[in-house]
């Protein structure tokens, strides 16, 4: 049985100690797939349990030299601990380095301006040095030493090799220096000693820009409360959420936060929902209607049924999709994966053609030493690797705490360059909730009779046409006789036996297809069509019996996002299953011409439109209400479903709209658009920094201090470029 994990991990320091984890796990019996996340610091994982269970993977991880911790809800304490122990053990060494190393950094500059004081010449002893920077290299520097000798071990140099062997050269030159040669005044223990220091100040600064990425996730979880006022018997106690089943009741007041789902049970409240749909107005809320976990009661007391707990609320699946879009790669990082792979074995290549070429020009062995540790020092594949991930962590954050759920980098790299966009008619372009505008009997049956027998046989349908008219036959009559044989033809009608006489309800093309219309009715249907309103009509094997006309209100913004598409440079079209005439008179009303409006289109064909159209050069978004629509969401390169907060299709597209707003659909463009600017800047300076400082640090122009501030600081720089992204302002 295939399952789908998701493990916390510890003990990484590159992307090459990701990429060394990714490899081990994937080699692994039953291992389906495994993708790691420097940036995220957790592995996902697709494997069969009755091959491999979550244990032998953790070992699997801690075999290499790293630790792994299952990512659920029992070990999330464990975990939380964790990360807050080592986050406390990073700040204590840091501030234990910073404390040893200041006196050596003091006399250095002390030397340089040529002050020679007691307490400068002091300093500047070899065994005064010696005791100051050993606890730095071998205490406080052990991390690297361990991670270095597991890298080496499992043939897969990281950063720490890097700085593990920088930092020893400098460290052992200047005990060379100090205590065995004439050359006693020139020491690199504060050099070694530093490049520690401002590594360490470099991923402490990481990890605090790292949790400001995972900020998203956090503040969703804030949002979920422990406890609930359960009502039973009349009375109201207080208890936890874990104590709680369907069908409780619980009552929710005036500033209180939603704990679960449920429907509103007795009274009314006024519910701010923005955490869920992005939407800052709040919602009234009436009795039978939907409320969701997370969510704020602004005013109002009621009463709700418990209907979803857990893991099974729509906030807890919007954890779990965020989640899970945060650590799906994004196809633009296998090119700093394959680079950072390489990265380490070729600078230390380099290093070594640096330190020979430079004895043999200079004959100068302590200076050759010298700019190798600083090309090794300068060396960082730390910077690549969080080029992309943190962009899309912080990307796919900001689209949730708009309303818009991203299903992973992939599907921010493909909706960035998508060029053309298909818009479903209902439910997308207007509200989806078609009601009933004209009825008219067209035999001497009496009215009553003639709506029972269209409302029996709608009821037997799915079709939000068939429910706007059961819900106007259920407000005229009370009881509806039994349907026989009922058959459902996708995209033109129903069929059913009532009283053994055969009845049909469905468009003007289903009736053509079994009886004949006269030239009066079609024109008439045809001005009706024209209008907008799509007919149905109930007829038997002879003769048309009613004709019910059914319209659905245009969202307000549909017009405005539509031209605003347009705007961008991507195509536009419109389907549906509603006459050429309906469908035209929509499509003129949002601003499409006739040539991208495409009528009496079924479901399975959206997909065929779809494949006809799309091209690798030529990817297209669908938006659909990602239930109807399924075929053709799978088919475009990204599926939009427009959800409501209820009917969210969280678990099949790619990009959930919660609120069902198209404009939605141009904030989510271009958020993909600035996340795939960012990574590439991000990759882009990466690179560069590489590109100048490694033959900067070769050539002598930057000493090992140097070289090891920008090392630690470039990391820092990229997470500070993806947080940017939280400016965003969307045009």
């Amino acid at each position: 049985m295939k399952t789908n994990e998701q493990f916390v991990l510890t003990g990484m320091s590159c992307t090459n100690c990701a990429a060394r984890i990714e490899k081990e796990l994937n080699q692994q019996a039953g291992v389906e797939n495994a993708t790691v996340n420097f940036a995220t610091e957790k592995a996902s994982v697709v494997f069969d349990q009755t091959i491999i269970n979550e244990k032998e993977l953790v070992n699997a991880v801690k075999r290499i030299g790293y630790g792994a911790v299952i990512d659920s809800k029992e070990y999330q304490a464990t975990i939380q601990k964790k990360q807050e122990h080592d986050a406390r053990k990073m700040t204590i060494a840091l501030i234990l380095s910073t404390v040893l190393t200041f006196p050596m950094v003091l006399s250095m500059f002390a030397m340089l301006l040529g002050f020679h004081f007691a307490w400068v010449m002091f300093l500047h002893q070899p065994w005064v040095q010696l005791l100051l920077a050993t606890p730095v290299q071998f205490i406080i520097g052990f991390r690297f030493y361990k991670n270095a000798f597991h890298a080496l071990k499992n043939k897969a140099p990281n950063m720490d090799v890097l700085v593990a062997i920088g930092t020893s050269a400098a460290y052992f030159l200047s005990i060379y220096n100090g205590f065995f040669s004439n050359n006693t005044s020139v020491l690199y223990f504060e050099s070694s000693a530093v490049i520690i220091t401002l590594i360490l100040l470099g991923k402490w600064l990481e990890h605090k820009a790292k949790r400001k990425t995972s900020d998203a996730i956090r503040q969703l979880m804030a949002l979920k409360v422990n406890t609930a006022v359960l009502v039973k018997n009349g009375k109201e106690t207080e208890t936890p959420i874990s104590n709680l089943k369907i069908g409780d009741v619980i009552r929710i007041k005036p500033g209180g936060q939603i704990p679960v789902d449920g429907i509103l049970l007795r009274g009314q409240g006024t519910i701010n929902e923005s955490m869920l749909t992005g939407e800052s107005m709040p919602v009234d809320k009436k009795e039978q209607e939907a409320l969701y976990c997370g969510t704020l009661n602004t005013t109002g007391s009621f009463l709700m049924k418990v209907t979803q707990l857990g893991e099974e609320t729509v906030l807890s699946k919007i954890i779990h999709t965020v989640e899970e879009a945060q650590t799906r790669k994004a196809p633009i990082q296998d090119i700093a994966d394959k680079i950072s792979r390489y990265f380490v074995p070729v600078v230390l290549f380099i290093a070594g053609i640096v330190f020979i070429l430079t004895s043999i020009y200079t004959r100068n062995y302590e200076l050759a030493a010298i700019h190798s540790v600083s090309v090794l020092v300068i060396a960082c594949p730390c910077a690549l690797g969080l080029a992309t991930p943190t962009a899309i962590m912080v990307g796919t954050g900001l689209g949730a705490k708009r309303g818009i759920l991203i299903r992973g980098g992939d599907k921010l790299q493909e909706l960035a360059s998508i060029s053309s966009v298909v818009l479903d008619k209902t439910g997308t372009i207007t509200e989806g909730n078609p009601k009933v505008t004209d009825f008219s009997a067209e035999v001497a049956i009496p009215e009553k009779n003639i709506l029972r027998i269209i409302g029996a046989l709608e009821k037997q349908s799915e079709h939000p046409l068939a429910n706007a008219i059961t819900k106007y036959t259920d407000s005229k009559v009370m009881d509806y006789p039994a349907v026989n044989n009922f058959q459902a033809e996708i995209g033109f009608g129903v069929h059913g036996i009532i009283e053994q006489h055969d009845y049909y309800v469905g468009s003007v093309q289903y009736a053509r297809q079994k009886i004949a219309l006269d030239l009066k009715k079609i024109e008439e249907i045809n001005h009706l069509e024209a209008s907008g309103k799509t007919v149905m009509l109930l007829f038997d094997n002879d003769y048309v019996l009613a004709q019910i006309s059914v319209a659905d209100t245009i969202k307000s913004t549909s017009k405005s996002a539509i031209n605003k598409l347009q705007k961008m440079g991507i195509d536009v079209y419109m389907l549906s299953g509603d006459t050429q005439t309906v469908a035209r008179t929509i499509g003129e009303k949002v601003g499409l011409d006739s040539q991208h409006v495409f009528a009496g289109v079924r479901p399975n064909e959206k997909a065929d439109f779809i494949r006809s159209h799309q091209t690798p050069k030529k990817a297209m978004a669908m938006v659909g209400d990602g239930i109807n629509d399924a075929p053709a969401l799978a088919t475009a390169a990204i599926g939009v479903a427009m959800g409501n907060g209820a009917d969210v299709a969280i678990e099949t597209a790619d990009v959930t709209i919660m609120n069902g707003d198209l404009e939605q659909l141009l904030v989510v463009i271009q958020l993909a658009q600035h996340t795939m600017r960012k990574i590439k800047q991000n990759l882009f300076w990466a690179f560069f920094y590489n590109l100048i400082g490694i033959p900067f640090a070769a050539l002598g122009f930057l000493s090992p201090i140097i070289a090891g501030a920008a090392m630690a600081f470039s990391s820092v720089s990229v997470l500070l470029n993806s947080l940017s992204l939280n400016r965003m302002k969307v045009k």
